[in-house]
């Protein structure tokens, strides 16, 4: 049985895919232009205290990512399990995606903190939404 809920998660993993390839995109040749040299023993912020905000942000967001959306990809698998993953779940889930690609965008090149501020919250609204729904089902 297929859940419409399992497209937006897909999505969203791969979104992270093509922000983890914009952030080396940029770093490594950040890293080159500095003359960084790789070294375990360097503490750790060292290597975000030399490169360019520009290219920190993609980094920041990345990691953003690996955040928040844990918690949205185990409430859209317990939807989909639930058999609650289509219609209006769906729907929300896929705003949630929109939302996170969103605030990738505005963070990984403007990085205006009030606009992420209120992509976030919209996101964080819309998966708070979908946990609802899930846990009016599971208790």
């Amino acid at each position: 049985m297929k859940s419409e809920i399992l497209a937006p998660v897909v999505a969203l993993v791969l979104w992270s895919l093509v922000m983890w390839l914009w952030m080396y995109a940029t770093r490594i040749p950040a890293m080159q232009r500095l003359n960084v040299k790789l070294d375990p023993t360097v503490p750790p912020g060292t290597l975000t205290a030399v490169l360019p905000p520009e290219v920190r942000w993609k980094a920041d967001n990345y990691n953003h990512l690996m955040e928040q959306p844990t918690i949205f990809y185990a409430t859209a698998l317990t939807l989909a399990l639930l058999g609650a993953g289509d219609g209006l779940n769906a729907q929300i889930a896929w705003a949630y995606v929109g939302l996170r690609v969103l605030h990738s965008l505005v963070q990984a090149t403007v990085n205006r903190i009030m606009i992420r501020f209120i992509v976030f919250v919209l996101s964080t609204v819309s998966l708070a939404i979908l946990a609802i729904h899930a846990a009016l089902i599971v208790f």
